[in-house]
């Protein structure tokens, strides 16, 4: 078993290491400071600073990298994970300054694979060259959307027209003024077969009878780095035939297809997440002094920054697992170990995030560290792209059927 990684992923390593450590990591202040300045502090991409860095990423290459085929850099799963997990330490601007930032990444892999030769030109093309951005609007308040099937936005064909309405909550990045498509999930036949009665179709921002209602909040923070996380209304609003992707009643097998990229995704940037917080957690251990002693020097520090390094070791090659079962058998294929990375990544990252928060004191629930914010963050990904719970019972009834299989036999 080959643990090393090929000789283009460690050159590319070797590359988006120098690019974080000369331009990324000391943007970080001059981003957030940019941001601060803004007349609306929703349009995050706009900073001057972010559009430098995009401008080094592009010239070094790795534009795009997330992105299979003709339109990305032609990287597997194996490859682009230690990547990610790279981006993952600088989690604001680092995947968007490589236009690898979600919900942009999993709605160009819908465009990419399912959208029609007019769908790609007028909305695909802008998002790869990182001019407008987009959002994924699927989850509702009204009914529980761990089950997609539940989705009870209408879309309903009038003419030549389709018309929504419904209502949403939680898309990323809809209070940014310069998300200008929303990919929608909604049912156009409820009488249709449970998984069939789902479509998706592209909405304009500017489609009348559409409205931003207001930008939610996790704990306090409204995650305005991102473009925030909207509620949306939709009202009569009307978009031409052309704009459905795919065919009527492939909702549910998009969303699939979309899905599962995007959480190994959230889980190699995550990684990355983990491994500043025990850098901080680290430096923060050996500078600050208690009865008598750096506090570095306490059993319980110890085995908390032992535990952080055993705890992201076996996440990572959980996650690199995956990652390769993925280039090798597919997604369907690499389904149960997409589920387990989904479950186990927030948890352990939660938990290395709350001793790192612990060992800074006070100060590491402040906003003068990376920390507090980094666990919201976090704690967010236990509901994103499904709930551990939804996870955690797909799983066990797949190892009951093994089970159950091998009886038989």
């Amino acid at each position: 078993m080959e643990f090393a990684f090929d000789s283009r992923t460690e050159e590319l390593r070797a590359g988006l290491l120098d690019f974080m450590d000369q331009h990324v990591h000391p943007a970080e202040a001059t981003f957030h400071a940019q941001l601060a300045d803004l007349d609306d502090r929703w349009a995050w991409d706009s900073v001057p600073v972010l559009g430098e860095l995009r401008e080094e990423a592009r010239r070094r290459g790795f534009w795009n990298i997330f992105l299979p085929g003709e339109h990305g850099a032609g990287l597997t799963n194996l490859q682009y994970a230690p990547l990610a997990e790279i981006t993952g330490r600088s989690i604001h601007i680092a995947p968007a300054a490589l236009n690898c930032a979600a919900p942009d990444t999993g709605n160009m892999e819908v465009l990419a694979q399912f959208g029609t030769p007019e769908q790609r030109e007028r909305w695909l093309d802008p998002l790869l060259s990182g001019e407008i951005r987009s959002a994924f609007a699927m989850t509702e308040p009204d009914v529980a959307s761990s089950d997609a099937t539940n989705i009870a936005t209408r879309i309903e064909r009038d003419g030549d027209d389709y018309v929504l309405n419904g209502r949403k909550w939680w898309i990323t990045g809809a209070m940014n003024p310069n998300c200008t498509i929303f990919i929608v999930m909604g049912k156009t036949d409820p009488s249709a077969a449970r998984h069939r009665q789902q479509s998706m179709i592209l909405v304009p921002r500017d489609t009348p009878g559409l409205e931003i209602r207001r930008g939610m909040e996790v704990f306090g923070y409204d995650d305005h780095e991102h473009g925030g996380h909207a509620e949306l209304t939709f009202t009569d609003v009307r978009v031409p035939v052309s704009n459905l992707i795919s065919d009527e009643g492939s909702g549910f097998a998009i969303a699939q297809a979309r899905l599962g990229p995007g959480r190994i995704h959230h889980c190699m940037r995550s990684i990355g997440v983990a491994e500043r917080a025990i850098e901080l957690m680290c430096a923060r251990a050996e500078s600050r002094v208690a009865f008598g002693k750096p506090i570095s020097e306490q059993g319980v520090i110890r085995d908390w920054i032992a535990e952080s390094r055993i705890r992201i070791e076996q996440l990572r090659l959980l996650v690199l697992k995956t990652a390769w079962l993925m280039d090798t058998v597919g997604n369907k294929g690499a389904h149960s170990e997409i589920q387990a990375i989904k479950i186990a990544t927030p948890s352990t990252v939660q938990w290395i995030l709350d001793k790192a928060i612990q060992v800074h004191g006070a100060g590491g629930l402040s906003q003068d560290f990376p920390l507090a914010n980094a666990f919201a963050g976090i704690r967010t990904l236990r509901f994103a792209d499904g709930p551990d719970e939804v996870h955690k019972n797909a799983l066990a009834r797949t190892e009951l059927a093994k089970h159950r299989k091998g009886d038989d036999g």
